[in-house]
């Protein structure tokens, strides 16, 4: 596939390309990011991400793009089974990345394994999944997530396709983060992987719909919106880490 042109900078310029894209297919718009000269990668942990990967992979050689996944630590056995079976699937590299050492075992240390069922989980998902996801996004230019519009009315209701990733810091050059599924419901998904082999999670047959870290995630009840399963001690509109800021409206510094 030909490489076009760099990343537009401008706000300005994303802005535009985004009303350009509102309306295109999932494809088109993966197309788009992954035309760009630059140095991209999809964010690997569900069953939306995997998709990602397969069209991708239809779009262009793996050489184009990079995958990686936060491996928390606390991860279900069901999904790291899921993660090698990915690897071996699509003959692909899958980037796992770590939480720091030192500030996950100071946090172990003063408040123990299961500390946000108390204070809630904006301490524990900042050591395990922000701050390493903070470190690898310092090295791209463009991420690409499965992010839905319909997987959290609350929160998820405005996700643009394409965005300057508002996880850089003004210091940062500007950063582009597509979701090319934005648009999409869960029946079209998961309509993708039945027709075209996609694999996932053995955990979705078990009433699992929005998977994270095993202490944090339950089966969902039927009539039960599809994250009612995550952080499900805690209100409906804080059911987000932070990694995907923008999809709550808060700035980069804030927790959600």
């Amino acid at each position: 596939m030909p490489v076009t042109a760099p990343c537009p900078t401008e706000v300005s310029d994303i802005a535009t390309l985004a009303v350009q894209l509102e309306g295109a297919g999932a494809r088109q718009v993966l197309h788009t990011a992954l035309a760009f000269d630059a140095r991209i990668a999809i964010a690997f942990s569900g069953a939306e991400d995997v998709v990602l990967i397969d069209m991708a992979l239809k779009e262009a050689s793996a050489e184009r793009f990079s995958v990686f996944c936060l491996d928390t630590a606390r991860l279900h056995p069901e999904t790291y089974r899921f993660i090698e079976q990915v690897r071996k699937h699509y003959d692909i590299d899958i980037e796992m990345l770590s939480p720091d050492a030192d500030a996950l075992s100071a946090l172990v240390r003063t408040k123990g394994l299961f500390s946000f069922y108390q204070d809630g989980h904006q301490e524990c998902c900042g050591v395990r999944k922000r701050a390493p996801l903070l470190r690898k996004l310092a090295s791209l230019d463009i991420w690409i997530t499965g992010q839905r519009r319909d997987q959290s009315p609350d929160t998820r209701a405005t996700v643009p396709v394409v965005e300057r990733d508002p996880l850089a810091t003004p210091e940062q050059p500007p950063r582009l983060k597509f979701n090319p599924l934005a648009t999409l419901s869960s029946s079209e998904v998961w309509s993708y992987i039945h027709a075209f082999d996609v694999p996932y999670n053995t955990l979705h047959n078990q009433g699992f719909i929005s998977i994270g870290c095993e202490p944090c995630t339950r089966a969902v009840r039927p009539g039960e919106h599809e994250r009612a399963g995550r952080w499900w001690w805690e209100d409906a509109t804080k059911k987000e880490c932070g990694l995907h800021l923008s999809a709550v409206g808060q700035s980069t510094t804030d927790d959600n």
